[in-house]
């Protein structure tokens, strides 16, 4: 079992995220803060588009030959003296760590933001037996304290504005001086910190994700715009890496070309303020880091997608640059998608993973504009893959029976060209009589969906096939 899943309530979650006014103000930062940065960042660099051609050869490369690397990865970190640990599901990666953690006795362990311990229902689980999770990175630090998930994979309480976050902060923090001033964003952020450091000298067990596993050395990679990453691997005595079989790059040279797009397409920046090197335990001659340095490897049905029409999706690098460009997502956030990868990466992940009866939805959350795709630094064609999801939904019934008649009916017409354009341009006819004279519909029979929130123009002069006609003759 992974995260509680709500994506077939969709259209509902849509609906209220819609109707939400302050959510759809908060989401405002998101086409301020990202979009205009990334493409300054990747104007300012004349070998972004190659960099991110050998970046998607590399990644091909990888998921080729993915069961190689993995074992290349396994035999670097046991010789470093850190240990590897692969997991088939949820719960096997679930239990992996639980046991770790009790083998040391832990009862505090402090979290780096991962979205695969998101996707395991890891906290929920260590809570459950009795270890308590503490996110440290700010944004996961907030959706922690309101028992809410990430609205978006790089920020994740993006959804929530100051005000917010200053009363949660006041609701929770009981033990601090009621009267002291929270106003500027220093303050929250101050307060975050102190609270925070005495976590981080008391925890047991530190537990990260990782961007990218280096096969060559048996390294890790974490990249943040915080400190707490690095202090969640070096001060407690135990360090979790858990990660996906798709997070495997080969060598150091490889993911450096990586590293020069993921920055760039996620903030604008040229880099992010840390980007932290693990390879195995503390060493005698070290200063400092952990005694025991474990990496769990998760497949969770990302093997089944090797070698078929979404493996593609495999060479993600978690940067959120489609969520960043999509209007859908600006206009409903994350948390309408209902499970953990929101915006165009998760309408072709989430399918693949939970199974398309229980997200068959999210494919259709998609104006099919090209953005996600036109930004993606790994060239993920997710417009394809999400018509290859409809697809599947449509073979299976599961798309609603309205649409399934509609596109039947239409199939009927189009395959009897002549009564095709005979009954075209009839229903242009009768649409321009029913409009009387308006130019737009506010409601008409069939598509009330898309009336209720647009209008619906009147066709105008001959149909398509008409006018082909016409300048066919011509």
């Amino acid at each position: 079992m992974t995260a509680h899943s709500t994506t077939k309530q969709f259209k509902s979650n849509a609906t209220r995220a819609i109707a939400d006014t302050q959510l759809t103000g908060n989401l405002k930062a998101v086409r301020q803060n990202f979009i205009d940065k990334r493409a300054k960042a990747a104007h300012e660099l004349p070998e972004f588009e190659a960099l991110r051609e050998n970046a998607k050869e590399i990644k091909n490369h990888t998921l080729a030959h993915l069961d190689l690397y993995l074992e290349k990865y396994e035999a670097k970190v046991t010789e470093t003296g850190g240990h590897v640990h692969f997991a088939r599901d949820a719960e096997e990666a679930r239990k992996i760590a639980l046991e770790i953690c009790r083998k040391v006795g832990a009862k505090t362990v402090t979290k780096g933001k991962s979205m695969i311990t998101e996707e395991v229902g890891l906290n929920a689980y260590l809570e459950a037996n009795g270890v308590t999770p503490v996110e440290t990175d700010l944004g996961e630090y907030i959706i922690q304290l309101r028992g809410e998930a990430p609205s978006h994979i790089i920020a994740p309480a993006v959804h929530l504005n100051k005000a917010q976050i200053e009363s949660d902060f006041r609701r929770v923090h009981t033990h601090l001086d009621p009267a002291r001033d929270l106003t500027e964003k220093t303050a929250l952020l101050t307060e975050a910190r102190a609270v925070l450091r005495e976590q981080f000298l008391i925890a047991d067990v530190g537990i990260t994700g990782a961007n990218f596993l280096i096969a060559e050395t048996g390294t890790s990679i974490i990249v943040t715009n915080e400190g707490n990453g690095d202090l969640t691997q070096i001060l407690p005595k135990v360090h979790i890496v858990m990660a996906s079989i798709e997070k495997m790059v080969p060598t150091l040279e490889d993911v450096s070309q990586i590293l020069r797009l993921l920055a760039r397409s996620a903030t604008g920046q040229e880099m992010s303020v840390y980007t932290t090197l693990s390879t195995g335990p503390k060493r005698s001659g070290d200063v400092d880091g952990p005694e025991e340095y474990h990496v769990i490897i998760l497949d969770n049905g990302r093997s089944a997608m090797l070698g078929g029409e979404f493996q593609d999706m495999l060479r993600c690098i978690r940067c959120a640059a489609c969520m960043n460009h999509c209007p859908v997502y600006h206009q409903i956030g994350g948390h309408a998608y209902g499970w953990i990868y929101p915006g165009p990466m998760g309408s072709v992940l989430t399918p693949s993973l939970i199974g398309v009866d229980e997200a068959g939805h999210l494919p259709n959350a998609s104006t099919f504009c090209g953005r996600c795709e036109s930004v993606c630094p790994m060239k993920i064609p997710l417009p394809k893959m999400m018509r290859h999801w409809r697809e599947r939904e449509f073979e299976r019934n599961l798309n609603p029976a309205v649409a399934r008649y509609g596109l039947g009916f239409w199939a009927f017409f189009a395959r009897r060209p002549k009564l095709y354009s005979l009954a075209t341009r009839l229903a242009m006819k009768m649409m321009k009589l029913a409009s009387r004279g308006k130019g737009s519909f506010r409601s008409l029979p069939g598509v009330g969906a898309w009336t209720k929130h647009r209008d619906l123009a009147v066709p105008e002069g001959e149909t398509f096939q008409a006018k082909w006609k016409n300048a066919r003759r011509g």
